[in-house]
């Protein structure tokens, strides 16, 4: 497991998952004019992390997105970052059949934190990424809503890589695409899978798209042919939650 380095999160939940996880938090900044239950939360959760906490004027968020909440944190020091190796030991610590989530080309940070956000609450064991090509920054933190401080993320620089090591390793890997061959209820999400996912604009290459085991189709029935990247997500992320439930 290696670290990287990480500067700020802003917003509410983002800083308060990142207390909550035990990542490290070098000071939090919260607007002066704040206050309420949840600020009250927050102090309560820095004080028990030994984290200071400084008031400051509306001027100190100027140069944040919009969004911030009047709450930020300064998170300076390395912060976890996994490899595709740690994602096997993690869900076999669980006990339970794998279930992965492979993204491609996904640009857009506001999309990538609400995949994100879906995932962790999906009981997804792992998000893998690559490093070239994703979004990153802040927004993604404030939009995934802190679940990017509970969810594994491992960023590589091939994701055709990834997926033959999966399947390597018996792990189903399907790709979602309009034009595929099942419906995504018709495949068995309830062993170990991996679920590919592409950008809106390109969808998944198909030098990538060679490599996975089936192709998945979400129906429709009205004259847009596709989801939001993000929506797609979660029906899909939904439809392997239920089928293990079941099982």
């Amino acid at each position: 497991m290696a670290v990287r380095e990480g500067p700020w999160l802003y917003g509410i939940n983002p800083v308060i998952e990142r207390l909550r996880s035990g990542c490290a938090v070098q000071r939090i900044y919260i607007l002066r004019s704040r206050s309420g239950s949840v600020i009250k939360r927050i102090l309560e959760y820095a004080k028990a992390r030994g984290v200071p906490v400084e008031r400051v004027d509306r001027s100190f968020f100027s140069s944040f997105p919009s969004g911030h909440q009047g709450v930020a944190a300064r998170v300076a020091g390395p912060e976890k970052t996994y490899s595709v190796e740690d994602l096997y030991d993690l869900s076999a610590e669980k006990g339970e059949p794998p279930l992965y989530l492979l993204l491609t080309g996904i640009t857009d940070p506001h999309n990538l934190g609400a995949i994100i956000r879906t995932a962790e609450v999906a009981g997804v064991h792992g998000v893998i990424m690559e490093k070239r090509r994703v979004a990153s920054g802040m927004t993604v933190a404030k939009t995934s809503a802190g679940a990017i401080e509970h969810i594994p993320i491992v960023r590589v620089s091939n994701i055709k890589h990834a997926i033959m090591g999966m399947k390597e390793r018996g792990i189903t890997v399907y790709a979602a695409e309009a034009d595929g061959e099942i419906l995504h209820w018709d495949a068995d999400l309830r062993a170990a899978v991996a679920i590919l996912l592409g950008s809106e604009g390109e969808g998944i290459r198909p030098t990538v798209k060679k490599y996975c085991d089936r192709i998945i189709r979400i129906p429709v029935r009205g004259k847009v042919n596709s989801l939001n990247v993000s929506v797609a997500a979660g029906v899909l992320l939904y439809e392997a939650l239920r089928q293990r439930m079941k099982a």
